[in-house]
Parts: structure tokens; C-alpha cells; sequence
């Protein structure tokens, strides 16, 4: 606890001089209180886990090549559609969510089958995934997030280009 010191000193002619407290603050009890709660908190508080993905990135020096046949690239213009294609094929349109999803949690059932029938027909296939500025970052972590699922770990990200812009047209137009 604390203390306080007053000592009574008399100086010259009987004067009593200025008294001088001294202050002792005893801590250990503050001390014991500070540790006392760190340790309940570090006991009590639950650790979460980040939330990370590992992704293999190919070397910097050179091409990886892949043949056209492997690859199905996946265009997402942010229309509500993603547009998929194999090789030098017209792209296929399907809904990029569920209808009636109020929440849009999770991609559609015909997407969904489109990545399953052709990863299991293919086991070589390479997704490439292109996405539009205007499509919402959403997506493409839901679409990460089903080829993950799916056991698909051979995608690429690419730029969303005008040629994209005109294959997404053309798609349009065949219906």
C-alpha cells in the first residue's frame, strides 16, 4: 500500500521549516492485478486461424506451355454470367449464381457441372479465369473457392481484354 512520510523538523529560532512529504507507492499489488488479468484473457480468448490459400506461382524466366485442348478459359464480364469455352470453341453462357439464392453464396449447379465434367474428362485441364473490372472481387474468390472444392489446382488468372469483351458478345448474339 501506500505511505506517507512527515518528518517534523525544526530549524533555526524555533521556526518550523517546510515539511517535505516523501511518497512510497508499494506496486506489487497493481503488478499481481495486470498479470492476473493478461493471463485470464490469453486463456480465454479463442485463436483463429488466417484464412490463407497456398497458390503455386510458375517461375518468372520462363513460358509454361500448355496445349489448347487443356485449357477451358472461364470469362466472368459482370453481367451475372460467366461465359466458358474450351480451346477455339464459342463460349457457353451459364448463370454465375444460384437464382434463388437470395444471398449469392454460392455458383450455379450448371457451372458448377460444366468445371466437374470437364475436369473429370480432362484431368490435364487448365482453367484460366478472366474477370472484368466491372465484375464484383466476390466472384472471383467464389470461383477460386469452387475449383478449390472441386480439386481443380491447375488455374491461371489473366487480364480481361476486348477480345474477351467480343467473345462474350459473340455468345450473346448465337442465342
Amino acid at each position: 500500500m501506500g505511505m506517507v512520510d512527515t518528518p517534523e523538523r525544526r530549524g533555526k529560532k524555533g521556526r518550523r521549516k517546510s515539511k517535505r512529504i516523501g511518497f512510497h507507492l508499494d506496486m506489487t499489488p497493481m503488478v499481481d492485478v495486470a498479470f492476473l488479468l493478461l493471463t485470464f484473457f490469453m486463456l480465454t480468448t479463442t485463436f483463429a486461424k488466417s484464412n490463407t490459400m497456398e497458390i503455386n506461382i510458375p517461375p518468372e524466366t520462363g513460358e509454361v506451355s500448355v496445349a489448347e485442348r487443356n485449357v477451358m478459359t472461364l470469362r466472368v464480364p459482370g453481367d451475372g454470367y460467366a461465359y466458358w469455352s474450351l480451346a477455339d470453341e464459342a463460349p457457353r453462357r451459364e448463370p454465375l449464381y444460384e437464382r434463388s439464392a437470395a444471398s449469392h453464396t454460392s455458383l450455379s449447379r450448371e457451372l458448377r457441372q460444366a468445371l466437374q465434367q470437364q475436369f473429370a474428362a480432362n484431368r490435364k485441364l487448365v482453367v484460366l479465369v478472366k474477370i472484368s473490372e466491372k465484375a464484383k472481387y466476390k466472384s472471383l474468390v467464389d470461383i477460386i473457392d469452387e475449383l478449390n472444392l472441386l480439386k481443380i489446382d491447375r488455374f491461371s488468372l489473366d487480364d480481361f481484354t476486348p477480345q474477351d469483351d467480343a467473345e462474350v458478345q459473340r455468345s450473346v448474339a448465337l442465342r
